[in-house]
C-alpha cells in the first residue's frame, strides 16, 4: 500500500542537492515554511481563523526555539575539536555545499516577508505571532549547520609559561654609626 502513495520525496521537491546530509531537516523547514504561508495567506482573507494562525505560530517558534537550542548544544559539543562561530552556526556562514546555504535562507526569506505582510494587513490582531515564526527557519539551518557543516580543526592551545616574578630590590642597610 505505502509503495502506491506518491510523497513530496519521491518527487524531488524538499530535497537538498546531491542527496546531502540533513536533507530532512531541509524537508522539515520547507514544509513548516509552507504550512505557514498557506495559514497566513488563509487568515489574512478569512479573518476567522486568525486564532489557529496564532497557534500555529507559537507552535512553530517553540519548535524554533527547541532547534536553536539544540543546534547550540551541538556547536558547544563540536567546539572542542573545531573552530566554531556563532555566525558559522546560525548564518550559515562555515564552508558549506552548494545551494545548501542559500536554500535555508531563502525559506527564513519567506517566513519573514510572509509574517511582515500578514501582520501589516490585518495589524493588532493575531497575525502579528506571525512574527516569531522565523526562529523555525533560523532554528532548522542551525541544526543543519551543528550537525553537517564543516568546520577548520581547532589549533591547540598554546600553553603561556609564568613570567618569572621580577626579584625585589636588596634593602639597603643604613649604617648611620
Amino acid at each position: 500500500m505505502q509503495d502506491n502513495l506518491l510523497r513530496a520525496q519521491d518527487l524531488g521537491l524538499f530535497r537538498l542537492p546531491y542527496d546531502a546530509d540533513g536533507s530532512s531537516l531541509f524537508a522539515r523547514d520547507a514544509i513548516g515554511t509552507v504550512i505557514f504561508t498557506a495559514a497566513a495567506a488563509i487568515s489574512v482573507v478569512f479573518g476567522g481563523l486568525r486564532i489557529a494562525f496564532a497557534a500555529l505560530s507559537i507552535v512553530l517558534f517553540l519548535l524554533g526555539c527547541i532547534t536553536f537550542l539544540w543546534a547550540y548544544a551541538r556547536a558547544i559539543e563540536r567546539s572542542r575539536t573545531e573552530e566554531v562561530s556563532v555566525l558559522g552556526i546560525y548564518g550559515l556562514a562555515a564552508p558549506i555545499p552548494g545551494g545548501i546555504r542559500w536554500r535555508f535562507h531563502m525559506l527564513t526569506a519567506v517566513q519573514v516577508v510572509v509574517s511582515i505582510i500578514a501582520a501589516s494587513m490585518r495589524p493588532f490582531t493575531a497575525q502579528a505571532f506571525g512574527i516569531l515564526v522565523p526562529m523555525f527557519g533560523l532554528g532548522l539551518g542551525g541544526l543543519w549547520a551543528a550537525m553537517h557543516g564543516t568546520f577548520e580543526p581547532r589549533a591547540p592551545l598554546r600553553r603561556r609559561r609564568r613570567p618569572e616574578p621580577i626579584p625585589e630590590p636588596a634593602e639597603r642597610s643604613t649604617d648611620d654609626g
